[in-house]
């Protein structure tokens, strides 16, 4: 086979299934920084981090063939597989108790550090500035943050209803903003 330097999402997601090893360097060179950036909202330690996004690689190499183009798009199918590890992490007994034992300025430094350069890369904070304030809020709370619904409706002191629909309304204007 030779050697293709760009590739259509069909064609990647083919030589993926064949799990041809330059099809995934390919992806793992155009997607890692996305993810990366993904997962540094929800975990903002650049080390654990970079272990969830080794991670969150392997289930992609191992579960590509679960990957249906007829629900979405790749790399929104590699966003929630990277969002969902990152939030896992966030709810395990050993890192619920890592941020326990934290000094207070480890935090302050990191958290001075995570100021959304890889959201801003890939214009997400862009799309997601143009939805209403009531939708944006949601959607960062959500898919930024790793809040679960029910987390949402009680901290916002909203019915759970209400959150599922706005936040159906704020992805279905996202998409459209995006195709």
């Amino acid at each position: 086979m030779t050697k293709v330097n760009t590739y259509t999402e069909p064609e990647l997601v083919q030589l993926l299934r064949q799990k041809e090893e330059a099809a995934f360097k390919y992806l793992y060179d155009h997607y890692a920084g996305a993810l990366n950036g993904v997962i540094l909202q929800i975990i903002p330690e650049q080390a654990l981090a970079s272990d969830i996004l080794q991670e969150v690689f392997l289930n992609i190499w191992r579960r590509i063939d679960t990957y249906d183009a007829s629900k979405g798009r790749l790399f929104t199918w590699m966003l929630n597989i990277a969002r969902n590890a990152a939030i896992d992490m966030t709810r395990s007994k050993a890192y619920q108790n890592s941020q326990k034992n934290r000094e207070l300025d480890s935090n302050v430094h990191i958290r001075s550090e995570g100021s959304n350069p890889s959201l801003d890369y890939i214009g997400i904070s862009k799309v997601i500035g143009q939805l209403k304030v009531e939708h944006r809020v949601l959607i960062d709370l959500a898919y930024l943050k790793g809040y679960t619904h029910e987390e949402i409706a009680k901290l916002q002191e909203i019915p759970l209803g209400t959150v599922k629909t706005r936040i159906r309304a704020a992805l279905l204007q996202l998409r459209k903003s995006l195709t």
